[in-house]
């Protein structure tokens, strides 16, 4: 079973007063956890409070860093006092590993199997999902298609399956990229191509529940699946390489599909973002655009709401508070009206960066290495406070940037880049 909690209403200082009662379904971890992909509903919104409302100059307090997290992009998941997540070393080691919170040292690590297309062009070979926690369970998936579940305190494999043998499984040019969705009992991830282009798994087991297939097939991207409840259906919604599709939770029927948003970079990245029966998707180098889902019939159709090029594209995502979605782009910052597109006001900021709200404040990580905090407002950009983490990592090419998204859990930010690891102190009153 799920369990069900409801955020308190958050309230920032902004022109028109910023009110949301938000409730959702959580993963069995800790309120202040940070248990996957983009957070607790992977929708990129902490409910933990008490929390910095400005940084000291130069930044919040460093705690600890590291330096031996392995090479990739993967996103810590945080649950108690250990932190999880993926890297390599070399091309034939891709490892999930468990770090205590408190100092940084390794608990634990575990071969996933070997990176996958190492060969890709442009060249950015690594792990790159994020593990994801359910109670006493962690579900990996590394860059060549290795599912894994892992037993959280030892790391010890319950069962493993590879997207590529298993299920004829046929990623994007850089490989495999999405964090396993857990819902309930079942286990959602995108092998892609003829025979799967989504799977539900028991996920005590690995028991298949369902293959989806899109008509044609469809490769995998670089997206993570998540849950939308909309048209009198739960479903469970997917970026693949020709455009976003709804498939039926109970069957893996496939209901519905967009692709005026598929990048022309064939790098579908960002999270969509969904609200009710409407979500909004992007692609780098081709623009944003909200769809509304309807029912027809005995089927769903999506209603394309607007479009444009101006809008958030960023690897980053974006975020919604209120009708207004927070996101970057090549140009920079951007505050947009979720309901009508139209965007309230654009600033450089730090560019292109990833990002997540957390008590009253938006965190970002720049692709150039810097992390700010911003208070959300659709009057303009107002950012409280910026710094760099020291010792920025060698890039792999010219044009890799810092793309791994930062994360907050039980007062304390951590932000990756690579082989380094810092972890911040932003508790108010420490």
């Amino acid at each position: 079973m799920r369990n069900t909690q409801r955020i308190m209403i958050m309230k920032t200082q902004i022109s028109i007063p910023l009110s949301a009662a938000l409730c959702f379904t959580c993963l069995s971890v800790r309120a202040t956890d940070w248990p996957q992909w983009r957070g607790p509903q992977r929708n990129g919104l902490s409910s933990e409070t008490g929390l910095l409302k400005e940084w000291p100059k130069g930044g919040p307090k460093l705690v600890w860093q590291v330096e031996d997290a392995g090479v990739g992009y993967s996103t810590p998941a945080v649950s108690g006092n250990r932190l999880y997540e993926l890297g390599n070393e070399g091309i034939e080691n891709e490892f999930v590993e468990a770090r205590s919170t408190g100092d940084g040292k390794r608990v634990w690590q575990t071969r996933l199997g070997k990176v996958g297309n190492p060969d890709q062009e442009p060249k950015f070979p690594g792990a790159r999902s994020t593990p994801t926690i359910d109670g006493d369970l962690i579900f990996a998936l590394g860059s060549d298609g290795d599912l894994a579940c892992l037993e959280k305190g030892t790391g010890k494999i319950r069962w493993k399956k590879n997207l590529r043998t298993d299920f004829g499984g046929k990623p994007g040019v850089w490989a495999y990229s999405e964090s396993p969705l857990v819902d309930g009992d079942t286990l959602v991830c995108t092998p892609g191509g003829s025979e799967a282009s989504l799977v539900a798994l028991a996920k005590k087991t690995g028991e298949v529940k369902w293959k989806a297939v899109v008509p044609g097939g469809d490769e995998a991207a670089y997206s993570s699946a998540s849950v939308v409840d909309a048209a009198g259906t739960k479903q469970y919604v997917q970026m693949l390489q020709k455009g976003l599709v709804g498939v039926d939770a109970k069957t893996g029927k496939v209901l519905w599909s967009y692709n005026k948003t598929v990048s022309k970079f064939k790098a579908n990245i960002p999270t969509p973002v969904a609200r009710g029966a409407e979500i909004y998707s992007a692609g780098a180098g081709t623009g944003g655009g909200l769809i509304k889902l309807k029912k027809s019939g005995d089927g769903v159709e999506a209603d394309q709401m607007y479009f444009s090029p101006k809008l958030p594209t960023a690897i980053g995502g974006a975020v919604l508070l209120g009708d207004y979605l927070y996101g970057t782009g090549g140009a920079g910052m951007l505050c947009v009206q979720f309901s009508s597109g139209d965007v309230k006001w654009e600033d450089r900021a730090l560019g292109a960066a990833s990002l997540f709200f957390a008590d009253g404040r938006l965190y970002l990580h720049g692709e150039n290495g810097e992390v700010a905090l911003v208070e959300p407002s659709t009057e303009g950009y107002r950012e409280k406070s910026r710094f760099a983490p020291p010792a920025q990592p060698k890039r792999l090419s010219s044009m890799e940037k810092a793309w791994t998204y930062p994360v907050v859990a039980d007062g304390k930010l951590y932000v990756r880049d690579h082989q380094l690891l810092w972890c911040y102190d932003v508790k108010s009153g420490t």
